[in-house]
């Protein structure tokens, strides 16, 4: 019992500091994308279009992240969850690292922007095949009472990198001052070195999941599990994605569009809007392993409904509470906006991976996971700023809000119910 409870902490461990340097690296890349990119790879663009081209070489990443779910999810459920791990974490480190060495529009011209694009490509493909298996490996690890808690530590790695790559913007930003547009930018990214050596270090001493392990012992494991999965599990897959539209698609618009509203269209500070995301994430350490334990005691689908329901509700007070430019309701709606996300997030990574069995749990939940990243994280800054650009008003933002919601409640009724499989 003492061994296997130091090996269950250890892969929760393991899981949880990999996606947080995972993490860490894709929201840095959104932050840049923000406040950066614009000026640097499209500076001959109006203001709006920069922005959009830089959210569109944003967009790419999470069209590549459904690509990385496929190829590691494959072979997750063939060679076991632990050495797929240290791939994701090497192709996502090595990827942003070399961000911080590229050069920019003013030196090699329309070279600059693809590379960022063929960058941001990596990075993709990294986090694609990364969630699936470390919620796998910490929730396989777990009691069976206790999956919504367990699954929920590698969520984790969302607050905790959204809190570093803030941070370490916010503190650099501080410290190179009016260099930070022109160099200072690149110190975050090349951090990104220190943080895989880190990683590396903590999941090669975690052991394979032991569901897997018995699985594989008793010859279950299936020679093609992505295309076993999906011919077998569309309907879970397809549902496990729409899930995520009130979610994902509020989460982009919460941490990454609010930058380019609050600046350009209210003219807030940068540095004020940086502290007020580090804030909520931060209360987001708490927040996300609570709804998840709550799940455990509830139901995942009763707190999971319970965050949509509330997302679509304060889609509306969000805005208003920003449009007011006050320092204090400015926090509130951003504070808010975050923990109505984690009560989705906390339970959502057992909620989407008890749908699959063990043999094909890597492909199936990694697929449904990130497939959402194509219909709602990627296109909503895209879609929120377009909307921006021609009503010059939140309110069609906070509709798409709304709507993302329903679709996501929709998703959740007709979500196949299953029992726990093994």
């Amino acid at each position: 019992m003492a061994v296997t409870t130091v090996h269950r902490r250890r892969a929760v461990v393991a899981s949880t500091v990999g996606t947080t340097i995972e993490w860490y690296d894709f929201f840095l890349y959104n932050t840049a994308a923000s406040l950066i990119f614009p000026a640097l790879f499209f500076p001959h663009q109006a203001a709006y279009t920069g922005i959009l081209l830089s959210f569109g070489t944003q967009f790419v990443g999470f069209a590549a992240r459904p690509v990385g779910a496929a190829i590691f999810g494959h072979y997750g459920d063939r060679i076991g969850r632990k050495a797929t791990l240290i791939a994701t974490l090497l192709l996502m480190g090595v990827a942003t690292a070399l961000i911080g060495f590229l050069p920019t529009y003013g030196s090699i011209g329309y070279a600059a922007p693809l590379l960022l694009v063929l960058l941001r490509i990596c990075q993709g493909i990294g986090v694609g095949g990364e969630w699936g298996g470390s919620v796998l490996l910490s929730m396989e690890w777990g009691a069976r009472d206790r999956r919504g808690l367990m699954a929920s530590w590698p969520q984790l790695g969302v607050p905790l990198g959204l809190v570093a790559s803030t941070g370490v913007v916010r503190l650099v930003s501080n410290w190179t001052g009016d260099s930070f547009e022109s160099w200072g930018w690149r110190i975050p990214f090349l951090l990104s070195v220190v943080l895989i050596g880190v990683g590396l270090y903590v999941r090669l001493r975690v052991l394979e999941s032991p569901e897997f392990t018995a699985a594989a012992s008793a010859g279950q494991m299936v020679r093609r599990p992505l295309v076993e999965v999906i011919r077998a599990e569309w309907p879970t897959i397809i549902s496990s994605a729409f899930v995520r539209l009130g979610e994902q698609a509020p989460f982009y618009l919460f941490t990454s569009f609010v930058l380019t509203y609050g600046t350009k269209q209210l003219g807030l500070t940068r540095d004020g809007l940086l502290d007020d995301i580090l804030i909520a994430a931060t209360i987001g350490l708490i927040s996300v392993p609570l709804f998840g334990h709550l799940s455990d005691r509830f139901g995942r689908r009763r707190v999971y409904g319970t965050g949509i329901v509330l997302t679509g509700l304060f889609a509306f007070p969000y805005f208003g509470l920003l449009n007011t430019k006050q320092s204090g309701l400015i926090l509130l709606a951003v504070v808010v906006s975050l923990i109505f996300h984690d009560i989705q997030y906390g339970p959502q990574a057992a909620l989407i991976a008890e749908g699959f069995g063990a043999n094909l749990r890597y492909s199936g939940a990694g697929l449904g996971y990130q497939l959402a990243s194509v219909i709602a994280g990627g296109p909503a800054p895209l879609i929120a700023t377009k909307i921006l650009q021609e009503t010059g008003s939140s309110t069609g933002i906070s509709w798409y809000i709304v709507i993302c919601c329903v679709l996501a409640l929709a998703a959740l009724v007709l979500m196949p119910r299953r029992t726990i499989r093994e």
